[in-house]
């Protein structure tokens, strides 16, 4: 017979759930997921996972049509739509497939369904009560539409836009933060026309305008048509397009892809039943510990304030569960959150943009580094990025770290690790980075901040 009974229930399976229940079952929890999809979620199996496996194709294509001016002549380069999705779906399965040996090599127990809250904090599902000593609920966002448009065949989501039946020839994306510009990335260069248009007056509207003004010209270049401060109205789906207008322009495309929000999924857990409170946004309250207003029951990830981001929602997860159990831990710092942008060229900050550094009092001063100062960015034709550093001029405090390139997603690891470990940019100026590599731009901008970066 089934066990009905856990130290701790997990609602969702994805990155903040398994992370949390594995972490449970490490420090000696018995240990339960709900999920009512697939283990790992939507991010393994229908967002981040896929987007990526679909912008690495779009690089190793757009790589093997540009060769010749590194010496290496291709012909007959083509995408195979097929056997693109058949390897999003492929990567996707041996993921899902790992962290169910996770969950068995921790002897965790996966209870398919929908998980919802009694009023006493156990879990529902189905027909079945299982018992709780404590909860940690983990199910993640949804998609958002805009005003008066719904979801269709030809009006999609983030996830339909990573899985669509047929190469389109043409596609808008509407919201240009991070997935919309993701998804405008992979597909000029999977030879799709493409429109990017943002409400705002900027693409990538949380990062530093520095760095955007790099990506803009970058897209331009490739063909991405970018329209800023325009909104999206008189949208009409047909069977085979979609017409809209932005501005004073009208267009008619084969898909519209909306990755302009997203909100908490919570109409399902019966947070009302479990008194479980939520903020103004409609996200679930918490404190340090991610502890909700009902001590039994936990909150992490996107339902929760701060960046919808997977790595947050990990390091969330193992607060909780370390809380849960007894065991010493540190909350989460949600000014250490680095952001990442996998379009072409990468994006990646941590902490305040010059605008915010300035606006929340700091006299700053600034060093900037181009890549191709290196001479790695010249090896590997990563030339046109840049890393700034964004400093408190009275001690030397790094306030924001910005990145713009090839690799800049792996690249700010570093700069979040100085910061969490209180170096100043003294420190950074000293740390010795190995050559030739792209990492020398770090090593350059934070001299640059006191004017003597060796090879500006």
């Amino acid at each position: 017979m089934a066990e009905t009974s856990f130290d701790l229930i997990v609602i969702g399976g994805g990155p903040g759930g398994y992370v949390a229940a594995i972490r449970a079952a490490q420090l000696g929890k018995t240990t339960a997921v709900v999920e009512k999809d697939k283990a790992g979620g939507r991010c393994l199996n229908y967002a981040c996972i896929p987007a990526k496996t679909m912008l690495h194709t779009a690089e190793v294509l757009d790589d093997a049509k540009n060769s010749a001016d590194i010496g290496v002549k291709v012909s007959g380069v083509e995408l195979d739509w097929e056997a693109l999705g058949q390897r999003c779906t492929d990567v996707s399965a041996s993921l899902e497939g790992g962290v169910n040996g996770l969950f068995k090599k921790n002897k965790i127990e996966f209870i398919e369904g929908e998980g919802s809250l009694t009023e006493d904090g156990n879990v529902k599902v189905g027909d079945t009560t299982y018992e709780a000593g404590k909860v940690i609920i983990a199910t993640g966002s949804v998609a958002q539409s805009i005003p008066g448009v719904e979801f269709s065949d030809r009006v999609v989501d983030t996830w339909g836009a990573w899985s669509l039946p047929e190469h389109p020839k043409s596609i808008a994306v509407v919201g240009a933060g991070a997935s919309g510009a993701e998804i405008a990335s992979a597909y000029i260069r999977f030879g799709t026309e493409v429109k990017l248009i943002e409400m705002l007056d900027q693409i990538l509207p949380a990062e530093d305008k520095d760095v955007v003004r790099v990506v803009e010209r970058t897209f331009k270049k490739q063909g991405i048509e970018v329209s800023t401060g325009t909104p999206v109205e008189n949208v009409e789906v047909t069977d085979s397009s979609v017409k809209f207008t932005y501005g004073d322009n009208s267009a008619e495309v084969d898909y519209l892809a909306i990755a302009g929000g997203r909100k908490p999924d919570v109409e399902a857990l019966g947070l009302d039943a479990a008194k479980v409170e939520l903020d103004e946004s409609g996200k679930v309250k918490v404190d340090e510990y991610q502890r909700t207003s009902n001590e039994k029951i936990y909150a992490i990830g996107d339902i929760v304030p701060g960046p919808a981001l997977a790595h947050k929602a990990m390091e969330e997860g193992v607060v909780a569960a370390e809380h849960i159990s007894g065991a010493e831990t540190e909350p989460v710092n949600l000014d250490l959150v680095p952001g990442a942008t996998f379009c072409h060229p990468q994006v990646a900050s941590v902490g305040l943009t010059e605008v915010q550094a300035k606006e929340a009092g700091h006299d700053v001063k600034v060093g900037k580094f181009k890549l191709g100062g290196v001479g790695a960015g010249t090896v590997y034709d990563d030339r046109d990025g840049m890393v700034k550093l964004v400093v408190d001029k009275k001690y030397g405090e790094i306030v924001g770290a910005h990145i713009v390139g090839n690799r800049a997603c792996d690249m700010i690891a570093e700069l979040v690790a100085v910061i969490a470990l209180e170096g100043g940019i003294q420190e950074l100026q000293r740390i010795m980075h190995p050559h030739p590599t792209i990492s020398e731009a770090v090593l350059e901008g934070a001299r640059a901040v006191d004017g003597w970066a060796t090879h500006a």
